[in-house]
């Protein structure tokens, strides 16, 4: 998935300008894994075009996840392309009802693997992801084509658990360079960028180990580094919960040796995964071990993805069936809507969980009274079955939606009677993704249901 052009050059010096050799340097910031012309197709007639067409038809690298959620996902264009993301383990039913444990690491290998050849972001979790992207130089001697060297940056992010602190991972991979160039004294400087906060008046903590300046032939040794950005908690937005969102942005900046010529911009600027920092009363860490700094925890704002199950043998299978009926087949479900589609399938209409508690009483009623209207007043057969709906009670979509908000879609939800255990399998479940995966309560987060087998 694509990123932004920089074609690099600059003027030359007085001292240069007996140079007995005109020295240019074409720099083009691609998608990891784009297929560039090898020195010998540049050298070739329509080489150097070749490239640059596969610069202009990079979608821009000033973009951000397609997930994103909350304030940040309105301050760039969002990815046209869904993000990867690690694979759902279907291959058993599920051991103890509660969500899994997040991914909280992430090496270099699993980022290549993630990435591949064609995508701009992955992420394994909302406490694990990564990004990256190909630097190209193309060097010219007189106007015509030299050498060509190059080096990939990909960038990792993880958070530790009830944690405030982020830690990312630059990694300088694949360096080289072929024919004639002056690539080793090329100089490149590395910095981690906040651009935006919400609030704006967030105040960070850096640490790490930062390369700043160093030329190809240093980054080509030392190959890694690291920053630590840490948010204080009590800077955030008020109400139910203490929240800051952010734009983390990787910037590489090249300086090209001085006897090249140089025109354009010289930056690649990529774009993470938006950071964030909450504390509430509702999420893990409220307290902070008692130092009120440290409460709450951090993560990346994209929309978190619940699986439930429909194998054989799967706690919450009664549920999962319920939700794919209502996904594939709403007209078979109930109350009756023509044109019924609920939400929760796809990143552009999520579910956002709701934590007052007398609209999810509100929701759960209005449930209750669409199941007692199509199953009868005894639909519960002696307390062994309970109304299932979804969405669930707990988010803003639930069946009372459209009492709290005129332009909701009146009985856009679906209920139907299922066994008592089944469905607390199913609401154990929902409640264990809320916690580890730190949702929030209100508009700026959102998740979606997938359903495996």
């Amino acid at each position: 998935m694509a990123t932004a052009v920089a074609l690099l050059s600059a003027v030359p010096s007085m001292a240069q300008a007996d140079a007995p050799a005109d020295l240019e340097v074409e720099s083009y910031v691609l998608p990891i894994g784009s297929a560039t012309p090898s020195l010998e197709e540049l050298q070739s007639e329509h080489g150097m075009e070749r490239l640059r067409d596969i610069a202009r038809n990079a979608e821009p690298i000033a973009q951000l996840p397609h997930e994103t959620v909350g304030p940040a996902a309105s301050y760039a264009r969002l990815a046209t392309q869904p993000s990867r993301t690690a694979p759902v383990d279907s291959t058993s039913p599920t051991p103890m009802i509660a969500a899994p444990e997040p991914a909280r690491t992430m090496t270099l290998d699993q980022c290549k693997k993630g990435l591949g050849t064609t995508n701009k972001f992955y992420f394994t979790s909302r406490f694990a992801a990564c990004s990256g992207a190909s630097f190209v130089q193309t060097w010219l001697v007189n106007g015509r084509p030299s050498g060509v060297s190059m080096f990939n940056v990909r960038v990792v992010g993880t958070i530790a658990k009830n944690s405030r602190t982020i830690n990312f991972k630059y990694y300088f991979t694949e360096m080289d360079s072929q024919g004639t160039t002056e690539a080793p004294a090329m100089k490149i400087d590395t910095k981690g960028k906040i651009p935006n906060s919400w609030p704006s008046t967030v105040r960070y903590t850096r640490g790490g180990s930062m390369p700043g300046t160093k030329t190809f032939a240093e980054l080509k040794v030392l190959r890694a580094f690291n920053e630590t950005v840490n948010a204080k908690s009590g800077q955030g937005s008020q109400g139910t919960t203490d929240l800051i969102a952010a734009i983390y942005q990787p910037s590489i900046t090249i300086t090209p040796p001085p006897n090249a010529k140089l025109t354009g911009d010289l930056k690649g600027d990529l774009f993470f995964l938006p950071p964030r920092w909450d504390a509430a009363k509702y999420l893990a860490n409220s307290t902070g071990g008692g130092n009120p700094d440290k409460r709450g925890a951090a993560s990346f704002a994209y929309i978190g993805m619940l699986s439930y199950s429909t194998k054989a043998g799967a706690e919450e299978r009664a549920v999962a069936q319920h939700i794919k009926t209502a996904f594939t087949k709403p007209a078979d479900t109930k109350p009756y809507m023509s044109a019924k589609k609920v939400p929760g399938q796809t990143p552009d209409q999520p579910l956002h969980r709701l934590v007052n508690k007398t609209r999810k009483d509100d929701n759960r009623k209005a449930a209750v009274k669409q199941c007692k209207r199509y199953w009868g007043a005894n639909y519960t057969h002696g307390g062994t079955r309970e109304c299932d709906e979804y969405p669930f009670a707990t988010t803003y979509e639930g069946a009372a939606e459209h009492d709290y908000d005129a332009d909701a879609k009146k009985f856009n939800f679906s209920v139907k009677p299922i066994a008592k255990a089944d469905n607390g399998a199913g609401g154990n479940l929902l409640l264990s993704f809320y916690a580890k995966n730190r949702v929030i309560d209100g508009m700026e987060d959102g998740f979606i249901v997938k359903i495996v087998s």
